[in-house]
């Protein structure tokens, strides 16, 4: 009957490891998505265009 316990509480334990687990798994997928997001629209933003002078063949900021 002891390992009986024995194995009815190992087999709790991992299944609250397997829900820990997984919910940790989906946060950080979660923030891992918000800041890729985050980037995407910060570098659209800093990213100027480039126009190349054909005397010197230097790419400098276009005139919008």
């Amino acid at each position: 009957m002891p390992q009986l316990l024995g194995w009815i509480v190992a087999g709790v334990a991992v299944w609250a490891g397997y829900k820990w687990l997984r919910g940790e798994t989906r946060r950080v997928a979660e923030k891992l998505r918000e800041a890729d997001e985050t980037l995407d629209t910060h570098s659209e933003k800093s990213v100027p265009k480039l126009e190349r002078d054909p005397e010197t063949g230097v790419y400098k900021p276009a005139d919008e």
